[in-house]
C-alpha cells in the first residue's frame, strides 16, 4: 500500500483515476503505480490534474501533492 497527502487551501475531495478518494489535508491510501490526481467541483484550482508514481511511501510520509487556488 502506498499513500498520498493532497494540499488545497480549503477542504475539498479529492478525485483519483476519475474516483472520488479522500479529501484534502487527509493520507489517502493507494496502490502502487500510476496515478491521476484531480480535486472536486468548483473547479476552482490549477492545475487541472496532476499525473504521479506512487511508491516507496509510508503512512508517515506519504507522496505530497499540492494545488493552488484559481479564484
Amino acid at each position: 500500500m502506498e499513500y498520498l497527502l493532497v494540499k488545497f487551501p480549503r477542504p475539498r475531495r479529492v478525485k483519483v483515476d476519475d474516483e472520488f478518494n479522500g479529501r484534502t489535508g487527509e493520507v489517502i491510501e493507494l496502490e502502487a503505480g500510476n496515478h491521476v490526481v484531480s480535486l472536486g467541483p468548483p473547479a476552482n484550482f490549477t492545475p487541472d490534474e496532476q499525473r504521479i508514481v506512487l511508491k516507496n511511501t509510508s503512512e508517515l510520509d506519504p507522496r505530497e501533492i499540492s494545488f493552488e487556488l484559481d479564484e
